[in-house]
């Protein structure tokens, strides 16, 4: 692996591009250009050599080669969900047609590159899957505070919280669960006070993050 920072993926704090490419001509033509821009990079010769070196924990984007020795881009960007990463794929490839960037893109590529790379297209594509990445991780951060939240709740509270987001008043949760309408609002409070929610609407806010997440 190369890289332009002595840190170490694992300890770099800010957003990286993962440049995977088997032309090592063109790997440090890159990372001379993003050194010289003041951007964070790392290079990886192929798959193999991304997947055991590189971070998990480390933001930015992959700027993937579609024709790489072992498995191809495409993939590459298949595995990358189930080795635990998730940072966005802008690809980049000398041999590109039609058919492959549209199944790139529908495979969730957020840009696809033709070689020789032109500087401004690929500073717009790249900062494009900065944003992205940027976005990605505060709602990841969000729904796992979320999580953490309904974690401290008991078992009734989980219940009262379900029936609520569904729309049912008190009483009708009360003969839901075989309780006195004086224990669902003893439990609603507590619910309102441990998820952090200041109204109805926004503890069903709450509560639809928690049931996408775990779709």
């Amino acid at each position: 692996m190369q890289t332009a920072s002595d840190a170490g993926l694992e300890l770099m704090p800010k957003q990286a591009v993962h440049i995977v490419d088997d032309d090592e001509h063109l790997r440090l033509s890159l990372l001379d250009l993003f050194l010289s821009l003041g951007m964070t990079a790392c290079a990886f010769a192929d798959a193999a050599d991304f997947f055991a070196r590189a971070s998990r924990e480390c933001a930015g984007c992959i700027l993937l080669d579609l024709r790489l020795p072992g498995i191809n881009g495409i993939e590459f960007q298949g595995r990358l969900e189930t080795e635990g990463f998730q940072l966005p794929v802008v690809f980049m490839t000398g041999h590109g047609d039609v058919t492959t960037s549209v199944n790139a893109m529908k495979a969730g590529a957020i840009d696809f590159l033709q070689k020789p790379l032109q500087t401004k297209e690929l500073l717009e594509a790249i900062n494009a899957a900065f944003v992205i990445d940027s976005d990605r991780r505060r709602m990841r951060a969000s729904t796992e505070e979320i999580n953490r939240r309904a974690s401290t709740l008991t078992r009734r509270e989980h219940q009262v919280m379900g029936l609520v987001a569904q729309g049912l008043m008190n009483k009708q949760i009360a003969f839901e669960l075989g309780v006195s309408e004086m224990m669902v609002k003893l439990h609603r409070g507590k619910v309102m006070r441990k998820m952090k929610a200041t109204s109805l609407a926004e503890l069903v806010r709450l509560v639809e993050l928690i049931q996408h997440d775990q779709r």
